[in-house]
């Protein structure tokens, strides 16, 4: 009678507790939820056929962090399993694929192979209460399942993030837990950017210097940078290995390996001597393809590579080639002469039908991006990762190569989720990237046989690493860009899951945010450094002046605080609880305050401009502060974002209140600090505008780099002006 009632107490709180629907993210192809609940105990029992025994011991050893329960493991099929691992080919067909099954008696997972049985293991962990996942032994918690039959397999084959260590060095630590993150949520490749202009991270036996001096940057005081010894490379594959994450090396050329020249200078075309950059560039120095030093030199580099990396792929990079070296350089011209080419760009297609021959034998297929299918015609097939025009896919394919969907616009998690103030520094050469925009991501090539392999995302560090504003503090143990990183990873990375795992006809973003907000606790208990949600708006209601909005949470138990006056909301402000009415929709702000007292950014409304949206997007203000009165003084303010690819644009100066006039005696375009452009001719804009829009020529374009536009102005008696700077490309 007594284990009677303490079951039933069990299964009671467990009713409570599980109240919502099943939330699993990627979305199952199909879920039938049953009745009553798997409890887990002391005595459960993990059972495994043949060659599963390291996933009954993965499994075995989450459950006892979390609950202090060493479960047994067993072998022994005849052995009544509570949970029960196998890999059974005439229940699951599908590569990848799982069926789970949970009952009040028990829990089997099958997978057609030992992948679809990891999988199965993630969508169990996910039906228990999310402090499954902590490290630590968490009291008072009913470790129930909600009964479910699953069967499920992914769309793609190719579910991807890259991580870039190259221009900021994350340890092996921070590395492991990226991938497990990944694997939770079913990503299966890591594209490993371990080399770049700014950092050389792979020790390579024979060539020491590219770690030795490579890997390093800044002087002495603020040295930036490390490496992983060909151990830690071995221990992270091992890894990920259990975690079926493959992980795909990146040794960039012929462009982003100025950290190799300047380690060996002699790879270059003029052999000059340079420093490991400590801001963010592209390199105008390339591999010079006329010396033999250089082939030499990447077939030693990849030859250790592939030893260490298992994956059967190896990508070498070559995107962003600026060709101006190879032009002047008559080593190159020899080889272009010499090849029948025609254009020194065809070059770099010869260098990849060199370097995938290097690699055929060791059975490796070369990944570049998408310029590596671009640039001549290749003898071998490459795969394509498209990171700027989607229709590159389809033309990489029609020439018989494989494509990887990994456009910036949906899938570039260094892009800041929003424009509202307060989000950390970021990438902004284009617009912000919100969860529901890389859910957004079209991909509707379904075929098994298809050349679209899948999907990835890319987290690219060059933006917030460089100068001082989220450098470590080692004296304190910070480890802001680990956290910052994994700010702005996440939740976008759970949402690229759902884009590379289920049919795009499946998904629907409503149904996505419902299970989403049941995860973040999930990421709490994993100690992920997530972005919080701002309040999701169900609906605005304008009546005449007032404008009603009504909220709902979009974190589970979360609270959400509001103001109407402009200010920031904060702990002790008003709490949401019905629809708020005010009358300037842009005076109100609200937050989310989720578990641990986290909070987001408020939901904010920028000043409408639409009258003047033919002008272009808004780019800056200007304020009485900003004008120095009678005097010509420059005001420089930032247009990354708005200058977004070569050709012509147009700024435009707009005033929109004030007692005196904005005079312009010019503008210059610049980068970083480099003069690329400018429009030297006067004008004003006030009473009535005179010569106020100014015309540039951008040929020089480079992805991540910041743009500036440095105006000259004053105003004609006095600093009171206001007004509006905007910027349209016109060709």
């Amino acid at each position: 009678m007594k284990k009677i009632i303490i079951s039933s107490l069990l299964v009671c709180g467990a009713l409570s507790l599980h109240a919502d629907k099943i939330n699993v993210i990627p979305k199952p192809v199909k879920l039938v939820e049953g009745e009553g609940y798997f409890v887990l105990s002391p005595t459960t029992v993990i059972t495994y056929s043949k060659d599963l025994e390291k996933y009954a011991a993965y499994l075995q050893e989450l459950i006892e962090l979390s609950t202090g329960w060493e479960l047994e493991i067993s072998a022994d099929r005849a052995k009544k399993g509570s949970i029960v691992l196998g890999v059974d080919r005439k229940i699951v067909k599908e590569k990848e694929g799982y069926q789970l099954e949970v009952t009040p008696k028990g829990v089997s997972i099958f997978g057609s192979d030992s992948a679809g049985v990891f999988y199965g293991i993630q969508t169990l962990l996910q039906l228990f209460p999310a402090e499954i996942y902590n490290k630590v032994v968490q009291k008072d918690i009913d470790w129930v399942a909600p009964s479910v039959l699953i069967e499920d397999a992914p769309t793609y084959s190719w579910r991807g993030m890259m991580l870039d260590v190259a221009r900021y060095f994350y340890d092996k630590d921070f590395v492991k837990k990226y991938i497990d993150m990944m694997a939770m949520y079913k990503l299966n490749v890591l594209q490993f950017h371990l080399i770049d202009d700014s950092g050389w991270r792979l020790e390579i036996k024979k060539y020491p210097r590219l770690t030795e001096v490579g890997a390093w940057s800044g002087k002495e005081g603020n040295i930036l940078g490390g490496f992983y010894t060909q151990e830690d490379i071995k221990e992270i594959v091992e890894y990920a290995a259990l975690r079926h994450v493959e992980v795909i090396p990146e040794i960039a050329f012929p462009a982003h390996m100025l950290s190799a020249i300047v380690a060996y200078p002699w790879l270059s075309c003029t052999e000059k001597k340079h420093e490991v950059p400590t801001q963010h560039f592209i390199s105008r120095d390339l591999l010079c393809l006329g010396k033999e030093s250089s082939y030499t030199f990447l077939e030693d580099v990849l030859k250790e590579t592939v030893e260490l990396f298992p994956s059967k792929f190896i990508h070498i990079g070559g995107d962003e080639a600026v060709y101006t070296e190879w032009d002047k350089c008559p080593r190159c011209q020899a080889v272009k002469k010499e090849q029948g080419l025609k254009k020194t760009s065809e070059l770099q297609g010869y260098l990849t039908n060199v370097v995938s021959d290097m690699m055929k034998k060791y059975d490796r297929t070369v990944v570049g991006w998408q310029e590596v299918a671009q640039r001549g015609k290749l003898k071998n097939k490459v795969v394509s990762v498209i990171w700027t025009n989607l229709e590159y896919a389809k033309d990489a394919m029609d020439k018989g190569h494989f494509a990887v969907l990994s456009p910036a616009s949906y899938t570039y998690f260094d892009f800041p989720e929003s424009r509202t103030p307060g989000e950390p520094k970021a990438a902004t050469w284009m617009p912000p990237i919100s969860v529901e925009k890389c859910y957004s991501l079209q991909a509707s090539d379904y075929d098994q046989n298809s050349q679209l392999l899948g999907v990835q995302g890319c987290f690219w560090s060059d933006v917030f690493i460089h100068g001082t504003t989220l450098q470590e503090v080692d004296v304190l143990h910070e480890n802001r860009s680990e956290n910052y990183a994994e700010y702005l990873t996440f939740p976008r990375l759970l949402a690229l899951s759902e884009v590379g795992w289920s049919v795009e006809a499946d998904r629907n973003y409503e149904d996505f945010s419902n299970r989403l907000k049941y995860h973040f606790s999930k990421l709490d208990h994993k100690e992920c450094h997530y972005r919080v949600p701002e309040p999701e708006i169900k609906r605005i209601k304008v009546e005449g002046d007032q404008v009603e909005f009504t909220l709902a949470e979009s974190v589970a138990e979360s609270e959400i605080r509001y103001t109407t006056d402009g200010s920031y909301p904060h702990n002790n402000s008003a709490l949401y609880t019905d629809p708020v009415k005010i009358g300037d929709k842009v005076n109100f702000r609200a937050i989310t305050i989720a578990d641990h007292n986290l909070k987001s950014l408020p939901i904010y409304f920028k000043e409408e401009y639409s009258d003047y949206k033919k002008f272009g997007s808004l780019t800056a203000k200007w304020k009485p502060n900003l004008i120095q009165g009678k005097n010509y003084a420059p005001w420089k303010f930032e247009c990354t974002g708005k200058i977004a690819g070569n050709g012509t644009y147009e700024i435009t100066f707009i005033y929109t209140g004030g007692t005196h006039k904005l005079e312009i005696d010019g503008i210059q375009l610049l980068k970083r600090n480099e003069l690329v452009a400018e429009d030297k001719h006067k004008g004003a804009t006030g009473g009535q505008h005179v010569d106020n829009k100014y015309t540039i020529e951008v040929d020089s374009f480079e992805a991540g780099t910041p743009f500036f536009i440095e105006a000259n102005v004053r105003g004609d008696i006095g600093n009171d002006s206001n007004g509006i700077v905007l910027i349209k490309k016109i060709k």
